[in-house]
């Protein structure tokens, strides 16, 4: 009877963190969504406070951390950019999209930096 309690007390663990963890996704897609909106207006303070609260959220938000880079590297915060990017790209190595604006963020940095060494 104990032994069956205890693992009833377990799946409700599990299902109850299942939730919470869709509640969450949910509400970083909110932020992320909003930022968007932000970002297509230029707004990119507050885009990047958006997803910076996506973050924080749901830390295993690859898009997230995309878009976050993305909000850093408008802002000339290249050393936060290269961050989040690296972040993004460690939580989803495979996502083409992420992988292409990470590396077009290093070529450009890149290249800024060597024409700044001359």
């Amino acid at each position: 009877m104990v032994f069956r309690a205890i693992v009833v007390s377990a799946a409700l663990l599990v299902s109850a963190s299942a939730a919470y963890a869709r509640d969450a996704r949910s509400e970083a897609k909110s932020q992320v969504e909003f930022g968007i909106r932000m970002a297509q207006n230029q707004l990119w303070k507050e885009a990047a406070y958006r997803w910076q609260k996506a973050v924080d959220i749901d830390p295993t938000y690859a898009a997230a951390w995309n878009n976050l880079a993305i909000a850093y590297e408008q802002q000339g915060d290249f050393e936060n950019a290269a961050k989040a990017y690296e972040k993004a790209v460690e939580l989803e190595p495979d996502n083409l999209m992420i992988r292409q604006n990470y590396d077009l963020f290093k070529e450009i940095n890149d290249r800024t930096k060597r024409r700044n060494d001359r």
